[in-house]
């Protein structure tokens, strides 16, 4: 009899089911993507957000049992986002989880969608060597952390407004480049030249971050209408924040004894900063740890390999939503 976790993904704007081991491979997988849905709106419509979910998540979940030749039997638990996210969306997958949990007679776990990128790294490989430095970003969060052991988490900054993926998608509607922008202004950014002075906030300042202004000073340039090409404003916004993030990378590293540096979430598939991230590993002698880029964004194998860090340190978090959650929570 096999054993393995059904991880249930439904925080944002994607529906995902997977079934992983307690090594971190993973068995079985579906996302079903929105894109579609929200590109008219120039990003995530919350109400239709969750009503997709509702569509997508039981043909998901048929596809990953049969394509995995799984019944209840096999699973040991079911992990599913609890937050943070979109609480329409967030309880979709909840209600999924906890019918299934009573009808199948098997626990279910609620998993901070943050600690499930954290442990996106060590899919289908452990990558991951302690202590680390982790930086995590995404559309919705940059956080910096370092863990002295897998769970063990201290908080060394975080943002004090936009999170790094939601800088991104806001300068990509200013550019007219459309809904998601992140992966849209990289490619653009790649055919032009880092020639605006943008500015680099809170450089010199600790290790928070704050992108706002950042933002504004590109809409501020796109306002002006000079001559600037739209591919030069993408290359110099983009090395504005990948300088940030590095200077803060290396800052965290100095400070504090790593073995490894930990770039997770939706923007570490970015190519830019994958290549910043390497010279900078290579620079202070650190290993690098990337997520494949298929579980680099959202996905449900991350949230079911944190399920069973939950289960194996005894631990069995109730699956009630929660619209704030800690990265330092258990």
């Amino acid at each position: 009899m096999r054993d393995l976790i059904l991880g249930i993904e439904s925080s944002c704007d994607d529906t995902a089911v997977a079934l992983v081991d307690v090594d971190g491979s993973v068995v079985a997988s579906a996302k079903v993507d929105q894109t579609h849905i929200h590109r008219a709106h120039g990003g995530v419509y919350p109400e239709f957000a969750s009503r997709a979910h509702v569509a997508a998540i039981l043909p998901a979940l048929d596809q990953v049992l049969l394509e995995a030749k799984v019944t209840p039997k096999h699973l040991r638990a079911i992990g599913v986002t609890r937050g943070p996210g979109l609480i329409g969306s967030v309880l979709v997958g909840l209600n999924t989880a906890a019918g299934l949990g009573m009808s199948w007679g098997i626990p279910v776990v609620g998993v901070n969608h943050l600690r499930g990128h954290l442990r996106s790294a060590d899919l289908e490989l452990a990558r991951v060597k302690y202590p680390a430095t982790i930086l995590l970003v995404s559309g919705g969060h940059t956080i910096l952390a370092h863990l002295k052991e897998p769970n063990t988490i201290a908080v060394l900054g975080t943002t004090r407004d936009d999170s790094v993926g939601e800088a991104y998608d806001k300068v990509g509607r200013m550019l007219g480049l459309g809904y998601p922008g992140g992966p849209a202004v990289d490619k653009l950014a790649l055919r032009g030249k880092p020639s605006i002075p943008f500015p680099r906030p809170m450089l010199n300042d600790g290790l928070d971050f704050s992108l706002s202004g950042l933002k504004s000073a590109v809409s501020r340039h796109l306002a002006a209408k000079d001559s600037s090409v739209a591919e030069d404003v993408a290359a110099s916004f983009v090395d504005s924040i990948l300088e940030v993030l590095t200077v803060k990378c290396r800052r965290a590293l100095n400070a504090h004894r790593s073995a490894s540096l930990v770039i997770v979430g939706g923007v570490a598939a970015s190519p830019q900063l994958r290549e910043c991230a390497e010279v900078l590993s290579a620079e202070l002698g650190v290993a690098l740890c990337l997520p494949p880029l298929r579980w680099a964004t959202d996905n449900a194998a991350m949230i079911a390999l944190a399920t069973w860090d939950y289960l194996l340190a005894g631990k069995c978090p109730k699956p009630v939503p929660e619209a704030r959650l800690s990265i330092v929570e258990y």
